[in-house]
C-alpha cells in the first residue's frame, strides 16, 4: 500500500503487518451481530495503515494520535486511497472516551529508553516508551476496558521485552480475558541495533543478542 510518510511518523514495519494480520483474522470486522458496519479505533495510528485496512474490509474507523504529523499523514493517505476515515489528534483514547468499540487496534511505541527524554519534536517519540518501553502499554491496557463494547477485542501489537505476562495481567485485571494471539522472532533494525549494549547491560537481553519477539496480544469483553 503506498503510504505517505512525513519525517517523524512510524514507518509501518513487521510489527505493523503482524497485528493487521492478526486483528483480521481473529477479529474480522467485516460484520457483527446486528448487521451493522462494526466499529473500529485505531490508536497510534501513525501513518494510517492499520485504520486504512479495517476500513477497507468494512468497518468504521476513528484513528488517533498525539502527532499533528501523524494526523496528518493519516488524512492524506486516507485521501490518497478514497477511504472514509475519521482521524482526530489526542491523547490515546481522550478524543473518544465516551465511545465504545468494536475492535481496538494499537501499536504503540515500545522501545526501551535508556537514558533522557525525547525531546517534544524528536523522531524518537515515534518509538520511544520510558525506562520499561511500558509507557503507553499500561494506559492502553488500563483504558481498553472502558472502550470496548460488548464482545469487543482490543489487539495489541508490542515487544517481548516489555513484559507480556505484565499486560496479560493489567488486562485480566480489568475484566478482559486476554491471551497471546500471535508471536514472530524479528532482527533488530536500526533503532534496536544501537541501543543492543545498552540493554544487554541492563540485563533486558543477553549480550550478543540480536532479535526481539514481537508479541500480538488479544483480549475480549464478554458479550
Amino acid at each position: 500500500m503506498l503510504l505517505l510518510r512525513p519525517p517523524g511518523v512510524y514507518r509501518p514495519q513487521s510489527d505493523s503487518l503482524l497485528l493487521a494480520r492478526t486483528a483480521l483474522d481473529r477479529a474480522s470486522p467485516c460484520a457483527t451481530r446486528e448487521g451493522r458496519r462494526p466499529r473500529v479505533l485505531d490508536l497510534c495510528t501513525g501513518t494510517g495503515v492499520l485504520a486504512l485496512t479495517a476500513a477497507r474490509a468494512g468497518a468504521d474507523v476513528t484513528a488517533v494520535d498525539i502527532s499533528r504529523r501523524a494526523v496528518l499523514a493519516a488524512r492524506c493517505n486516507a485521501a490518497l486511497h478514497g477511504v472514509p476515515l475519521r482521524v482526530l489528534r489526542g491523547d490515546l483514547a481522550a478524543p473518544v472516551a465516551a465511545e465504545r468499540f468494536d475492535l481496538v487496534v494499537a501499536n504503540p511505541p515500545y522501545v526501551v529508553r535508556l537514558a533522557g527524554r525525547p525531546g517534544r519534536h524528536s523522531r524518537a517519540r515515534a518509538w520511544d516508551a520510558g525506562p520499561d518501553g511500558r509507557e503507553l502499554v499500561d494506559r492502553i491496557c488500563a483504558a481498553a476496558p472502558a472502550l470496548l463494547a460488548r464482545g469487543g477485542a482490543l489487539v495489541m501489537v508490542h515487544s517481548g521485552l516489555c513484559g507480556v505476562g505484565a499486560t496479560l495481567r493489567c488486562l485480566r485485571d480489568g475484566g478482559l480475558r486476554a491471551d497471546v494471539a500471535a508471536r514472530h522472532d524479528e532482527p533488530f533494525g536500526p533503532v534496536m541495533s544501537a541501543r543492543a549494549a545498552g540493554l544487554a547491560g541492563r540485563g533486558l537481553i543477553e549480550r550478543g543478542r540480536r532479535s526481539e519477539e514481537l508479541v500480538v496480544i488479544r483480549a475480549e469483553r464478554d458479550g
